[in-house]
């Protein structure tokens, strides 16, 4: 019971760290308007607020794999968070946009050494039929965060003051990184490991140059900045160079040949189509509830409960489901249920109830629960121990990266074809229509990865009669 205990006692361990990493993130979206008040600045310099975390995360976690290698998982992972506190203590003094702004970079840097860690501490204590149900419980705080975020932090905007979002993450720091240096393992440093510099400064700025031309688009008219593309196309040259650069070295940064493991190449790729579809979501319906409905920021955050709660619930579900049975049909009817939720709100009319979208909300919450951790599990499992944490990295990296491409693609597309219908239709009907459009998009994206699921599945499948 106590060796049970102890393994579960890391996923507490990481999954408050986590959780109260991402749910900050995602309560300052509502709080962009508060804070250009605050700070009298313009809408795209407070954006930076939202966009510097995004980037310092995502230049951060390709050398956490080699981090974690060279002084070991557990120092590095409360490193990360004690990070992440630091900068929510110094956010809550800011004392101009720019100091804000520079210690929510430090928060992302925090935030990218812990997530990729976290999945390799938890795979590190579980045996692999174990697995699935751990990360279940640990993806929870994943995808439950980005969901609520927004609804704690109106809450606390029209209740306490801003610097609560930056204060509210320190009790839960703290106790944190009390379990992580209690709970965690010590892993062993391993000295012999070589610091890929090179790789290190393409991917890093290849990484940092695309998130944060991406960061800085929401309209068409970014999307034709000289600046902008100039980032995406440098972006582009850098990540070139550096896959060249991994192909010779002997110790890579990043393993590009975890990817000749099909069942891991296929997880990526449904990573970041899941990636997209929860950010789609997240983007999208604040704007069908508010602005064409009409209704509180309270009662979209209602409106995200039942996908949050079944999330969870499914995720657990999938992950005991996987350590039984194998990945055998889990992800894939979980991506076919996900896109039929996603298919059915490209549907909606003015006078749809909100029993309806809470249901479809609920099914895509079934659907991302049964394929999201399930998924990365598999392909996680199908790699060697010893490159654990540059897989995670991996599929950390790529999730950012999709994530970001998600938002900006369905922010892009809706204010682009609201502004062709507004002329000839109401504004509240140009904006439903511009969002049934984008629900459809997303879903036929989410419907095209189904064949990847069903590759997942028989690959795992082959791995397991090899293993037996």
């Amino acid at each position: 019971m106590g060796k049970l205990s102890s393994k579960w006692m890391v996923v507490v361990a990481v999954l408050l760290g986590s959780f109260t990493m991402i749910l900050n993130n995602s309560m300052l979206n509502p709080a962009i308007p508060k804070l250009m008040e605050v700070f009298d600045s313009d809408a795209v310099s407070t954006g930076w607020v939202i966009t510097i975390f995004m980037v310092t995360m995502g230049m951060t976690v390709p050398v956490t794999g080699y981090l974690g290698d060279r002084f070991g998982k557990k120092k590095l992972y409360c490193i990360g968070l004690a990070i992440f506190v630091l900068g929510s203590v110094l956010g809550s003094f800011s004392w101009n946009l720019s100091s804000l702004i520079i210690f929510r970079g430090l928060q992302g840097i925090g935030g990218g050494i812990m997530m990729p860690l976290s999945m390799a501490l938890i795979f590190e204590a579980f045996p692999r039929n174990e697995r699935g149900m751990a990360t279940g419980v640990w993806g929870i705080a994943a995808m439950m965060a980005p969901t609520i975020g927004p609804t704690v932090g109106g809450i606390l905007l029209e209740t306490t003051s801003w610097h609560y979002l930056f204060w509210c993450n320190v009790p839960i720091g703290l106790l944190g990184l009390w379990f992580a240096f209690k709970y965690l393992p010590v892993t062993a440093a391993n000295k012999k490991v070589h610091f890929d510099l090179w790789g290190f400064v393409t991917v890093t700025a290849g990484v940092g140059a695309i998130l944060l031309a991406l960061g800085r688009m929401s309209e068409l008219t970014h999307l034709l900045m000289p600046l902008n593309i100039g980032l995406v196309f440098s972006g582009v040259i850098l990540l070139i160079s550096f896959i060249q650069i991994e192909k010779r070295v002997d110790q890579p940064l990043l393993d590009l040949s975890l990817f000749r493991v099909p069942a891991y190449t296929y997880s990526v790729i449904i990573a970041g189509t899941t990636s997209i579809s929860l950010f789609a979501g997240i983007f999208l319906i604040p704007l069908l509830i508010q602005q064409v409905y009409g209704l509180s920021a309270i009662m979209t955050g209602l409106i995200f409960l039942p996908s949050a709660l079944l999330t969870g619930l499914f995720m657990t579900i999938g992950g005991r489901i996987l350590d039984r049975k194998g990945a055998g049909g889990i992800v894939t009817t979980g991506l076919l249920i996900l896109s039929i939720g996603t298919f059915a709100l490209g549907f909606l009319t003015l006078e749809t109830s909100l029993l309806f979208i809470f249901i479809m909300m609920a099914i895509r919450g079934v659907g991302t629960g049964f394929s999201t951790m399930p998924a990365t599990t598999t392909g996680m499992n199908a790699i060697p121990d010893r490159l654990i944490s540059r897989g995670s990295a991996m599929n950390n990296v790529m999730r950012q990266m999709s994530s970001a491409l998600g938002i900006v693609f369905i922010s892009i597309y809706y204010e682009v074809r609201r502004g062709q219908l507004v002329g000839a239709i109401s504004i509240e009907e140009a904006s439903l229509k511009a969002i049934n459009e984008g629900f459809i998009v997303v879903g036929l994206i989410t419907a095209l990865s189904i064949p990847a699921a069903y590759l997942l599945e028989k690959s795992s499948k082959k791995e397991l009669e090899k293993a037996s």
